[in-house]
């Protein structure tokens, strides 16, 4: 039976001077980690797990299977920047990515731009003055439960609005899973494409993604065709999501999209129960594994009314803060959120507490 390996970081650092230099620096970022487990899988089954500290690793590296050797590199891979259109989203840091649905039932804030573009149009403002590096417009609810949309009527929501954002310079993502929603908004003046079914939805996808050489975000979801919810059964979800995810990206990138175009989504929420979502949220560093910039979206999700009393979709920013700062913590590099101000003024003290332990120079060793 063929083992597969996985390299997971156990324990972050606050600076790698805490760990007198034994820390290894995640995605290029401000994330170290100084502790790893290599785990391996056969059968669907994890079969051991080995831990060592940074030197240990770095020590035994050349003994170990190849794929942690790989794992190991991608850990340490540095994210060039997305140029988007004049701005440009630089991945050594977190970014803020603003969430504006065009629809009639998203989950969240579904119909309250829906009617009114002026309204949404300045929502979207406040989103990019408040520090939002990129608004990501959608014209489909994705929700459990959603009606599937029309492309035309798909295309009526968001093109407007991908235009109207255009001419203010902002830097834009559409969030569709239709070919012709891509190809029409990338025309309209966006710069990224996120697929919430990692461009398997529409068979054309792949093709108009690599042809537009624009970066792409692929998210897990277990579901085929209109249902993105169906078949969530996971042996182990971290390291099947894990695996689900590398298939992806190689698909994407077999498919002529270039490997530093392309960020990836643990897909929070999509086919997944409170305890898978929490599992993924605590495994999110070994993400960085797979060589590609993280994206996560936690804002508002059920998991967190789950966990606080059933509280609805508007009353949850204390939970999207918390998993905000969980994201920060892990390295994540974009958090795509619905309550920008606030996530902001997080992603900046936390980026406060980070540069204070990087120069707290007492740390290092007498």
């Amino acid at each position: 039976m063929t083992s597969t390996f996985y390299l997971r970081p156990i324990a972050l650092a606050d600076s790698p001077q805490s760990e007198d230099g034994e820390a290894v620096r995640l995605a290029g970022g401000l994330t170290y980690a100084s502790r790893f487990a290599v785990i391996e899988r056969a059968g669907g089954r994890v079969i051991g797990r080995e831990r060592y500290s940074a030197a240990e690793l770095r020590a035994t590296l050349g003994d170990l299977p190849q794929a942690v050797q790989e794992q190991f590199a991608n850990l340490q891979r540095v994210h060039a920047p997305l140029q988007c259109g004049a701005r440009t989203l630089r991945l050594d840091q977190p970014q803020v990515m603003g969430i504006l649905n065009i629809t009639p039932d998203s989950f969240s804030d579904g119909g309250q731009f829906m009617d009114d573009p002026e309204i949404a149009g300045a929502h979207a403002a406040a989103m990019l003055e408040a520090g939002a590096a990129i608004i990501d417009i959608g014209g489909e609810s994705t929700r459990p439960g959603a009606a599937a949309v029309w492309e035309g009527d798909e295309l009526k929501r968001v093109v407007p609005m991908v235009e109207r954002l255009a001419a203010m310079g902002a830097a834009i993502s559409i969030d569709s899973r239709r070919a012709g929603v891509m190809e029409a908004a990338l025309a309209a003046g966006a710069h990224v494409i996120n697929d919430v079914s990692a461009l398997r939805h529409d068979p054309r996808s792949l093709d108009l993604a690599a042809r537009s050489a624009a970066p792409v975000v692929l998210m897990h979801a277990p579901g085929d065709g209109d249902d993105l919810h169906s078949g969530g059964g996971y042996a182990d979800v971290v390291l099947d999501v894990f695996d689900w995810l590398a298939a992806r990206r190689d698909a994407a990138v077999a498919a002529g999209i270039a490997r530093e175009k392309i960020l990836l989504d643990p897909g929070i929420g999509f086919g997944k129960s409170v305890a898978d979502n929490l599992a993924l949220l605590n495994a999110l560093p070994l993400f960085h594994a797979l060589g590609q910039p993280l994206l996560l979206g936690a804002s508002r999700k059920r998991m967190i009314g789950a966990l606080s009393a059933e509280a609805p979709a508007h009353q949850r920013l204390g939970g999207s803060l918390m998993l905000a700062a969980k994201a920060l913590e892990a390295g994540v590099q974009v958090l795509r959120v619905h309550d920008v101000p606030e996530t902001v003024q997080a992603a900046r003290v936390w980026r406060g507490l980070r540069d204070a332990a990087l120069t707290d120079f007492s740390q290092l060793a007498g």
